[in-house]
């Protein structure tokens, strides 16, 4: 870790955003392998035009001392950056975005909306302006181009052209003034940038026809190109400013799934009375009062009122789930109904609000391969535009010097890849967004590509394609019972009433069962592994349990080797054994019908579980899968696996369970449901935050969808190249079309990727 003195903050708003406080809203802690603290902060970023200003941005925040790393995502503009803080603080990484030409602020909801409408009204600004000047520039080039041969005398010409031109002004120093100003600082950065042949172009032009005007005659011939240098800007103008107006709703999306915390909260105090804090200042164990259409600022229990909950965009339940007294609530979701209060068990990173925002921050400034590739490619393929627009010029210079210049301004303007670089990133965000707002969260950009190509999916059984509760199925009215004159629901309500006081699974449905309680137990105890028992209203003893002590109340330190029940509990008292339950796994609701869906769909479907053979091939036969492995030891999954990738196939595993770790991190693309162990999320591309097996064939669906826009994008913008070029090398597609044609082509890429959200 470089050892450096901080310089002192430049400002009140800097001295604010370095408080450790403020910071722990946009920044992470952690400690490196020399045991040295780090931290990782994310911003927000605007004044992006092109994929080579990430790289700028990037040299930039790595230039500064202290930082350890900076990625930037073009698509989302937003960086991450990983530093020291015994040596910078980030007002010092903002002033380093800022010097490179950029803005930037905290990834936060109020400051980054602020600078979106920033970036959104500044460029507006210079639309207008472009927009201005190219109307008033075409009438004074009107008449050239109406009136006949000898009719416009040469000082009336000269006049025109020399309005023309001082109209020209403000198109170059203000609206055009950020093309220049990131192609200068790409070249200072050894990253040239999309806009680098774009002023090129502009540059010539100005000058050519400036000469044009002032020496008429000259070396530089007496046309002027200044309705199409203003015409190009003002289109060019027009497409990024619809393009930052479409990836800002994309970005409105991305944050209405991670900002969802309340400014402040309203603590209850000893006396009842609600102090309005802000959430840095709220403790564990404090109480807030939370009113109806506000969000809960903590995770905890609610401790006064009734009320429902918006838990939508945190587990993707689209219901309003009740809530009550002792009910837990969720950070970020909404209190819909009633105002109730609840205390505070955790707070910022420990609540499962901040995992979330996490994981979404780590996808939305991830590089997928595509995107790396198209970076790598960046420098040579703009060299090699600078010099076909070199040749094109010299040729042109050759055959007719009169169009020599407007060929070559054509040629650097039509080949600009800005939809090339936005044709990859903008599908793959647009879709990862659409699966936040329906609870699936993408920690991987890259799985969907492997995820439209798996053709077979491992599940495994328990807390995935079952619920982590079983169910009372059946009812054995044993003789005892019958003779007594019991019926089945007598004994339901009897055993259920005594199972109310057992924690055991099994006992849990028995009394989930029971409609009412049919008995009133004393004496109360639960003996492990054998059940539960109590005294009934005449002193007699009833057992809930494994049959050998209901039956014969065998001393359980005699018969510890006896095995506790598994699916079925006995119930009986001094009469013998009255009725014994069975139970069976839950199904989850959506398991049946969302398989069918992915075996429709031409997806091979196999169930691994570790749980008892016979138990597996009865789940797999209610859920209509042929294919079924029980008894699966994790290095049994995980070989499994491993030979179906031996022969061909292309495989995903959905699982929840520490033992499915290993097996989803071997998998081509893999799931893992919120509910599971952390372990297993960290390997996991996706994350099923609602539990809903629906959500996998979901996920699949909107990566096939994302796939077949990115292809088409890219299709297009090959294409338009394709195209293009060669028309402004004969000579057929002027300045003005050429800029027509890269705005509409960048514009066309970003709104093509919005339809991926269309239909979800």
């Amino acid at each position: 870790m470089p050892n450096t003195t901080l310089p002192a903050p430049l400002s009140a708003s800097s001295a604010t955003l370095d408080d450790p406080i403020e910071q722990q809203s946009f920044t992470s802690w952690a400690t490196d392998a020399s045991g040295a603290r780090t931290a990782e902060s994310h911003l927000q970023l605007s004044g992006l035009y092109c994929a080579a200003c990430a790289g700028v941005i990037e040299l930039a925040l790595r230039a500064e001392p202290g930082v350890i790393d900076a990625q930037v995502a073009y698509a989302t503009r937003r960086a991450t950056v990983r530093w020291y803080p015994a040596v910078t603080r980030p007002s010092l990484l903002l002033q380093a975005v800022q010097r490179s030409g950029y803005d930037a602020s905290p990834d936060l909801a109020e400051p980054a909306r602020a600078l979106r409408q920033r970036e959104q009204r500044a460029a507006l600004w210079r639309l207008f302006v472009a927009a201005f000047c190219m109307m008033q520039v075409m009438m004074y080039a009107a008449p050239a181009y109406v009136a006949a041969p000898g009719t416009l005398s040469p000082d009336l010409l000269r006049l025109l052209q020399w309005a023309s031109w001082l109209l020209t002004l403000p198109v170059l120093m203000f609206s055009a003034a950020p093309m220049f100003r990131d192609a200068w600082t790409g070249l200072m950065h050894g990253k040239p940038s999309m806009d680098l042949p774009v002023v090129i172009g502009l540059a010539v032009t100005f000058v050519v026809s400036s000469g044009a005007t002032f020496a008429p005659g000259g070396v530089f011939g007496h046309e002027v190109y200044f309705d199409s240098l203003t015409m190009f800007v003002c289109f060019l103008l027009a497409g990024r400013w619809l393009t930052i107006v479409a990836s800002h709703r994309v970005a409105a999306l991305l944050e209405g799934a991670v900002s969802r915390l309340p400014p402040d909260a309203r603590r209850v105090g000893p006396d009842g009375a609600f102090t309005l804090v802000p959430l840095r200042a709220l403790r564990v164990g404090d109480q807030l009062r939370v009113l109806a259409g506000e969000a809960f600022a903590a995770d905890g229990p609610v401790t006064e009122g009734r009320t429902q909950a918006d838990e939508a965009l945190l587990t993707g339940e689209s219901r309003p789930v009740p809530k009550g007294r002792g009910d837990a609530v969720i950070a970020g979701s909404l209190n819909l109904l009633a105002p109730v209060t609840m205390r505070v068990e955790r707070l910022g990173p420990d609540t499962r609000f901040e995992a979330v925002v996490a994981l979404m921050r780590s996808a939305l400034t991830q590089r997928p391969a595509l995107v790396r590739a198209a970076d790598r490619i960046a420098v040579p393929f703009l060299c090699a535009v600078l010099a076909l627009a070199a040749i094109a010029g010299g040729v042109w210079w050759v055959i007719d010097p009169s169009r020599a210049v407007w060929v070559a301004v054509s040629v650097l303007i039509v080949t600009c890849p800005c939809a090339l670089s936005l044709a990859a990133p903008s599908a793959l965000l647009a879709a990862a967004g659409s699966l936040a707002k329906r609870g699936v969260l993408v920690q991987r950009l890259d799985a969907f590509e492997a995820l439209a190509r798996v053709d077979t999916l491992f599940f495994d059984k328990t807390g995935t394609l079952t619920e982590d509760r079983v169910e009372l199925v059946c009812v054995h009215c044993l003789p005892a019972a019958r003779v007594a004159g019991l019926c089945d629901a007598t004994l339901v309500r009897l055993a259920g009433s005594l199972a109310r006081h057992s924690a055991h699974p099994l006992s849990k449905a028995l009394a989930l069962a029971a409609e009412a309680p049919d008995a009133v137990w004393s004496d109360v105890a639960e003996v492990p592994g054998f059940g539960v028992q109590g005294a009934a209203w005449d002193g007699s003893i009833a057992r809930l349990g494994a049959r050998a002590w209901v039956e014969r109340g065998v001393d359980p330190a005699k018969t510890s080797s006896e095995p506790s029940y598994a699916s079925r509990v006995w119930f009986g008292d001094a009469r013998g054994a009255l009725a014994s339950f069975d139970f069976a796994e839950v199904t989850k609701p959506d398991a049946r019908s969302a398989l069918a869906a992915l075996r429709e769909s031409g997806v091979h479907l196999a169930l691994l579980s570790g749980d008892a053979p016979q138990r597996v091939q009865e789940i797999a036969q209610a859920l209509g899968l042929s294919d079924a492995q029980g008894a699966a030891t994790p290095e049994a999954k995980l070989a499994r696996v491993t030979a179906a990738q031996a022969q061909g196939r292309c495989v995903g595993m959905v699982g929840d369970g520490l033992n499915d770790a290993p097996v989803i991190a071997r998998a081509d693309v893999s799931f893992a449901f919120a509910q599971g162990a952390a372990i297993t999320q960290s390997r996991a591309d996706f994350i099923l935050l609602s539990g809903r097996v629906a959500d996998v064939a979901l996920t699949r669906e909107v990566a096939h969808r994302a796939m077949r826009v990115l292809r088409q994008n890219m299709t297009w913008a090959i294409a338009y190249n394709a195209v293009c070029v060669p028309l402004a090398l004969i000579g057929w597609f002027p300045p003005w079309a050429a800029g027509i044609g890269m705005a509409s082509s960048s514009l066309i890429v970003v709104l093509n990727a919005l339809r991926v959200d269309a239909r979800v």
